[in-house]
């Protein structure tokens, strides 16, 4: 069992930037996929984030969210910058060797509790 750890949220203004990170129980490689989903009450579980072997970003982050992983391989990283109120939302982290989509939530064995980011306007 693959145990995550998610921290880093916070309050931001719009324009501002957040850091999230995801520690991982195990050292993390290329074939294993660990990925950032977030969710509000009003909207099921989204994409944001993927790295594997590269990385993969939701159109609506593009260009202003960085995913990256540490050299340990035990850390992954959400860089959130020029954020918007529209990012408000609780981020998840996730994490598997995929059998589908890596845009699937269905798709990850493990994830994190979850950290609150709310973008103030």
């Amino acid at each position: 069992q693959v145990h995550l750890v998610d921290t880093g949220g916070g309050l931001a203004q719009t324009g501002g930037s957040l850091k999230l990170s995801c520690t991982v129980s195990i050292r993390t490689s290329d074939d294993f996929t660990t990925a950032w989903f977030r969710q509000t009450p009003e909207k099921e579980r989204e994409f944001v984030a993927a790295i594997r072997s590269g990385t993969w970003y939701a159109d609506s982050v593009k260009g202003r969210f960085a995913i990256s992983r540490d050299s340990a391989g035990n850390t992954v990283y959400l860089q959130m910058n020029h954020l918007k109120p529209e990012d408000t939302a609780r981020y998840y982290c996730a994490a598997g060797s995929l059998a589908g989509d890596l845009r699937w939530p269905s798709s990850y064995a493990s994830w994190g509790q979850g950290t609150q980011v709310t973008v103030s306007s």
